[in-house]
């Protein structure tokens, strides 16, 4: 244990400095500043180093925790950057935009603030990039073995970087025209800089990952030639289908999903000249949707000079302290302030959208609103008698994710999708064709970059199972699966 009294003698929850709100609107560079040294390990050292470390059972990767938080404690930095690499093959991305559901299972958090394990986290990672300990792997030996990698996110890139390392031939095709997936395209860069990606990338490609960009399988290339020029497919497409809100006046101009809206800004901050952009500039924005991809919404508005950012969620206000019916170690719904948030702009709570009101050349001019209605048959919708109407310029749909897209794998693979919409598939992430795979959100639907790189590396490990009828390759226990074990 680092430091036996940590816990009692610092009480309080410490997070990097944010930049100044007047200032970080000013451009897409990130929020946080790097963690002072002693006030990162002040905060390492309030782990307690648990008999029984529930932070384990909230991480689907099965991070461990205690050790890496002892090591920062006691100044090792490299030797915390092994161990947190020895189940996380992006601390660096997880660090940064993970919801931490292992900080909700702290044992800390039952009554004190929990440690600030993402951000140790982050601290880690960024500080062994900085003094290069963050080294290529390569194999030792190739198998002759072949894999092609659809999908360059977060799922996508941990199965390459595993079964590469494993010795196999892998490719990963991407039908953008840069790697990362919505690592590069959905997450803004006031929240994790492309440089950040780049460097994971630069060691990829040093460990002999192949990049094919600009490639969409399924137009370019059949998922039958795909699975014939190679030994394994795994499909790590995502979840990319957004929900739509089909309301009256949904086809007005100005009404847009939230992707196509951070896509663009997303390419225009790496330097590409669009011709048309989305923007908020002078705009009255509503976004429409509580979510992460919301606040990224409410963050992107205000740095391109919106006149006024109103946030509508249909559900009710979450609760600031942990409900009894979401006890530790759960993840419990918490009204949250984001860093975008604590930039502006009005959220409102169970506001039912009851229709997109125009103009006479067809665009957006408002939105007709009212109060969410929760009815003794578990539905909900708008309350009568309670509608208003809200200036909105730029309308933008957050409303997260419906799953995979099916207009090539549906009829070219024919593979069975689950009644959620997801890509049917066993426990071993196999398919119902021999050598197909499926990984990440495009198996289990929308879920957190954890879930992920977690799921990359669990399908990596069947995988390498698959093709060698034997695998050295680690496999994470899931937290699902480790809760029914408990």
């Amino acid at each position: 244990m680092a430091d036996p009294r940590g816990f009692l003698t610092n009480r309080e929850r410490e997070l990097p400095k944010r930049r100044p709100v007047p200032v970080r609107i000013m451009d897409f560079s990130e929020v946080y500043d790097p963690q002072e040294p002693t006030q990162l390990r002040r905060q390492a050292g309030r782990c307690m180093d648990c008999g029984v470390p529930f932070c384990h059972q909230g991480c689907p990767l099965g991070n461990i925790i205690p050790e890496w938080n002892d090591l920062t404690f006691r100044g090792d930095m490299a030797g915390a950057s092994e161990r947190l690499h020895a189940t996380n093959n992006f601390p660096e991305f997880t660090g940064r935009l993970c919801p931490a559901p292992c900080e909700s299972s702290c044992v800390l958090g039952i009554n004190q603030p929990a440690v600030t394990i993402k951000r140790v986290e982050q601290s880690i990672a960024d500080t062994a990039f900085a003094e290069g300990n963050v080294r290529p792997h390569p194999p030792e030996r190739l198998t002759g073995k072949t894999v092609a990698v659809v999908g360059s996110g977060p799922a996508g890139l941990a199965a390459a970087q595993q079964l590469t390392r494993a010795g196999h031939t892998v490719a990963v095709f991407e039908r953008d025209d840069r790697i990362g997936g919505l690592l590069r395209y959905g997450i803004p860069d006031f929240k994790m800089e492309k440089s950040v990606l780049d460097a994971r990338l630069s060691q990829m490609r040093a460990e002999g990952t192949r990049f094919r960009t600009g490639i969409e399988i399924g137009r370019d290339i059949t998922w039958d030639n795909l699975r014939q020029r190679y030994d394994a497919v795994v499909v790590c497409t995502g979840a990319m289908v957004p929900r739509d809100l089909p309301v009256p006046g949904r086809e007005l101009k100005g009404v847009h999903y939230a992707m196509d809206f951070l896509t663009q800004s997303n390419r225009v901050v790496a330097g590409d000249d669009l011709a048309t952009q989305i923007h908020a500039e002078d705009k009255h924005v509503i976004v429409i949707g509580g979510g992460d991809t919301g606040a990224d919404c409410i963050g992107t508005s205000h740095r391109q000079g919106a006149a006024s950012v109103t946030n509508l969620a249909i559900g009710k206000e979450p609760p600031t302290e942990r409900p009894a019916h979401q006890p530790w170690p759960t993840t419990p719904t918490l009204f949250e302030v984001s860093t975008s948030h604590e930039e502006g702009g009005e959220r409102a709570f169970q506001a039912s959208t009851v229709e997109f009101i125009g103009d006479e050349s067809g665009r957006v001019r408002a939105i007709r609103l009212a109060e969410t209605e929760f009815r003794a048959d578990g539905s909900r919708g708008p309350k009568a008698g309670t509608e208003r109407e809200l200036p909105a310029d730029l309308v933008l749909l957050a409303m997260g994710f419906t799953g995979p897209e099916r207009h090539t794998i549906e009829p070219q693979l024919q593979l069975p999708f689950t009644s959620r919409g997801e890509l049917d598939r066993t426990a071993e992430y196999e398919t119902e064709l021999p050598g197909v795979f499926v990984a990440g959100d495009a198996g289990r639907g929308q879920s957190l970059i954890v879930w992920a790189i977690a799921e990359g590396r669990a399908a990596a490990a069947s995988v390498d199972r698959y093709l060698e009828q034997s695998t050295e390759l680690p496999e994470p226990i899931l937290a699902t699966e480790r809760a029914i074990s408990l």
